[in-house]
């Protein structure tokens, strides 16, 4: 009769083979994200907003090298501090600039910027486009540890003109819990063409649309929900998307997304023809890049303010 191989044996031979099939048979990887997992901050300010308690942190995503747009936003918008009797904060959280750096030291410039201006979060990931996600969560781990009696946070690019004015005026007439607001995208529909930047295949995403999400060029929210995103991201499949992962996780605990008090406060299409009517409307505006911040700044800042 037949007498099977002792297992040991079996192995041994069969590692004279080469294997056949890939080990990860799911969907494509680079689809997905290594969230959660076990970033820490190599650049951090860990006392400063429990120290300060703003009524609002401004979160800016920004990558290393970019220090000119860091320093574009402290000299406009980033620089309003006091508003309408509220104390508002600003931080940029970056990532690291290569995927090799296993001394997780900051860059000797990047220490002393963030020595200069006390303002930078840098975390052990590598920053790219795919990893923004990342990015957001740390964000939102950072927040929920360290700004106990915060009312609010936003999440705005680098790219964008802000009107702090209207923002914090807007917030003083919001509710304190369950609130996300911004540019909220409603049924939006999956895109399937894997040409396009955010290309999801059936495999990753089976549904045909997207639960609502606020656009990444800048949300709002109240201090109650970053904790409890954290804890939906355990169960959640992280995507590379991370406006949508975000809508996701909402949706997983059962927080709806707030409209504008009205249309035209966040805005992605920014007209070619910008004035001070205009900038004085809003709370976001997408710009082509940020040394456009500059232009719109000064047009902010000195164009007559009557006839709006």
């Amino acid at each position: 009769s037949f007498k099977p191989l002792p297992l040991k044996i079996m192995l041994k031979i069969l590692s004279f083979f080469p294997a056949q099939i890939s080990p990860y048979q799911g969907p494509p990887s680079q689809f997905f994200v290594e969230y959660p997992h076990p970033y820490r901050f190599i650049l951090d300010e860990p006392d400063r907003c429990g120290q300060e308690s703003p009524f609002l942190v401004v979160m800016i995503p920004v990558a290393p090298h970019n220090r000119e747009a860091r320093d574009i936003i402290r000299s406009t918008w980033g620089g309003q501090t006091q508003v309408l009797g509220q104390l508002v904060s600003y931080y940029f959280i970056l990532g690291e600039s290569r995927a090799d750096n296993n001394t997780e030291q900051p860059d000797e410039q990047i220490l002393a910027e963030s020595q200069d201006h006390h303002d930078i979060l840098q975390s052990n990931f590598l920053d790219s486009y795919k990893n923004l996600t990342i990015k957001t969560m740390v964000m939102l781990e950072w927040l929920t540890s360290h700004c106990p009696k915060t009312s609010y946070a936003m999440k705005i690019d680098s790219d964008t003109f802000l009107n702090v004015h209207n923002l914090v005026e807007m917030l003083l007439k919001a509710p304190r819990r369950d609130y996300m607001t911004g540019l909220v995208a409603r049924d939006a529909i999956v895109l399937r063409d894997p040409s396009s930047k955010w290309f999801l295949s059936s495999d990753i995403f089976p549904e045909y649309s997207y639960p609502p999400y606020a656009l990444g060029l800048g949300y709002v929210f109240s201090l109650d929900l970053p904790n409890r995103i954290l804890e939906a991201s355990r169960h959640v499949k992280a995507l590379y998307i991370e406006d949508v992962y975000v809508g996701l996780c909402m949706r997983h605990v059962g927080a709806p997304l707030t409209d504008p008090p009205h249309n035209g406060l966040f805005i992605v299409n920014t007209p070619p023809e910008i004035n001070f009517c205009y900038l004085a409307s809003v709370v976001a505006t997408l710009l082509k890049d940020s040394k456009q911040i500059l232009d719109v700044w000064k047009v902010y800042k000195t164009q007559p303010k009557a006839g709006c």
